[in-house]
């Protein structure tokens, strides 16, 4: 399999490191382009890929082609590679707001497209990768498609209604983390713990909280009662959250992104 980039932003290099990192395809059969030479020539030094001139080269190489441009970009970028695009050749879209039909609109009605939604935890092979549930893929492309990216994560199919709020709880989600760890690790630091001790405690904490609730199913506020010990130290800490609302902040974060 050949695999071309058009586009290589943050979210692409993920990807881009995550396939290089899982060894399901070879950089010499990878193939990217990028708005600027000075992007080209790092993806070619720093992965090792082929770079590619123009976004028609990474069409006519590739038969699977990742459109990674952001959304107002696209269309200029369909116009472009439309007349080196191959039967059977498969798309896979990364941009959010554009249908199936807006595709085959574009680029013919027998062009193959899936629409997905990854983020960039991918790069370490711990990512989630959502899957529109309605594409124009024969079921065995699916199927190859959703192989290649389980080496990247959990791929988790959604109908078309959920492909919004899905790509906002895991595709801005690791923003929010972040967040949390930088703040608990500054917590840290003003207790004496230097950062990079602080912040490497921290993210495997939540690593582990987080693998603990996948792998018992348990809910979440069960896993949370067990870690409360009565008059102890943790509820205290977890009134504290409540006060400062902090359940009401991460909805309101997502209904920011919803509303965007």
């Amino acid at each position: 399999m050949k695999i071309g980039f058009i586009g290589c932003g943050n979210m692409a290099t993920a990807i881009l490191k995550g396939i290089l990192k899982s060894g399901e395809v070879a950089a010499t059969d990878i193939i990217a382009s990028a708005k600027s030479d000075k992007t080209r020539e790092k993806i070619e030094k720093e992965l090792g890929i082929k770079k590619a001139d123009t976004n028609a080269q990474v069409v006519e190489f590739a038969d699977v082609v990742f459109l990674a441009v952001k959304p107002q970009f696209l269309e200029g970028v369909l116009d472009e590679i439309k007349a080196s695009v191959k039967a059977d050749q498969i798309f896979i879209s990364i941009a959010p707001g554009k249908t199936l039909q807006w595709f085959a609109d574009k680029l013919g009605e027998k062009t193959k497209v899936i629409r997905t939604m990854p983020n960039t935890p991918a790069m370490v092979g711990e990512g989630v990768l959502l899957f529109e549930e309605k594409n124009s893929l024969l079921p065995e492309e699916r199927e190859e498609i959703k192989k290649l990216f389980e080496a990247l994560g959990i791929v988790i199919e959604l109908p078309v209604h959920l492909m919004g709020i899905g790509g906002a709880l895991t595709g801005c989600g690791p923003a929010f983390v972040d967040l949390i760890i930088e703040a608990l690790g500054d917590a840290g630091v003003k207790y004496g713990v230097p950062r990079k001790q602080a912040y490497e405690m921290v993210s495997q904490m939540i690593l582990g909280s987080a693998k603990l609730q996948l792998e018992t199913g348990e809910h979440p506020g069960v896993l949370k009662d067990n870690v409360c010990s009565p008059a102890g130290t943790t509820i205290c800490g977890v009134d504290a959250l409540e006060h400062a609302g902090i359940r009401a902040g991460f909805i309101d974060a997502i209904d920011a992104v919803m509303n965007k």
